[in-house]
């Protein structure tokens, strides 16, 4: 089945009643998975799209509220068939930008949309937040929780131009489950992909890697400083993050 209560698969391109710009940023991302001349680091990801574990939803203008509470309904959604989807998936969602936006907006300025958006999602969560992970992002094992389910935020945006692996022609997000990582680090292969990983990071950024990609849990990381890299090491002091329920 392609359409899963407005989560879609691999297949959504091919259905016809996409429109045009929604066609062409699945397209894009099907070429940053499949482009091998310049392999997209994240290898996990890559699986997941071939094992068509990924799926995708589609939101307004960041600016709007009822972009949040459409990204919320996904999200819930999601959060709970995604174990059904397979040990590989990640949403992932692309946002509307209006043309101005797109002209305009600097890395900070993105980077703040994007923080806006968690702050006011949260807003929107029907479930408790998980008892076992800390409501500051100050601590070492705080990360970002919706429905019940702990996820791993990433941000891409058209601003970045040196970290091409955050780049991307829309505001974007993907958004993996936790236990996605934990099963993958309990591989045999693990250690093995995540060397391959920072190689390819190397070879597909024009700038270096982020002194602050970490593992979970590690007393010196805080996952918070992952979700939004900006286009050099710099990291912002204090995270944005502020759970209000």
């Amino acid at each position: 089945m392609i359409i899963l209560n407005k989560l879609y698969n691999n297949e959504i391109a091919k259905r016809k009643q996409l429109d045009p710009w929604e066609k062409s940023m699945v397209f894009h991302f099907e070429e940053n998975m499949t482009d091998r001349e310049y392999p997209f680091p994240c290898i996990p990801a890559t699986i997941g799209y071939v094992l068509n574990q990924i799926r995708y939803g589609f939101v307004g203008d960041p600016t709007e509220e009822e972009t949040v509470q459409a990204l919320a309904e996904l999200l819930s959604i999601y959060a709970v068939q995604c174990k059904k989807f397979g040990e590989y998936t990640s949403l992932i969602i692309f946002y509307r930008l209006p043309e101005e936006i797109k002209k305009t907006y600097t890395i900070e300025q993105y980077e703040q949309l994007f923080w806006q958006q968690l702050n006011k999602l949260v807003g929107y969560d029907k479930e408790a937040w998980p008892g076992e992970i800390p409501t500051d992002p100050h601590h070492h094992m705080w990360e970002f929780s919706f429905h019940g389910e702990r996820f791993f935020m990433y941000c891409a945006t058209p601003a970045h131009q040196k970290r091409n692996s955050r780049g991307f022609p829309t505001l974007m997000l993907a958004i993996t489950p936790r236990w996605v990582f934990q099963q993958f680090n309990e591989s045999k292969h693990a250690e093995k992909i995540m060397k391959k990983v920072r190689k390819r990071l190397k070879n597909y950024d024009s700038i270096s890697v982020h002194p602050e990609l970490k593992p979970y849990g590690a007393e010196d990381n805080f996952e918070w400083k992952q979700y939004f890299l900006r286009d050099d090491n710099q990291t912002l002091s204090r995270c944005p993050f502020h759970y209000k329920k």
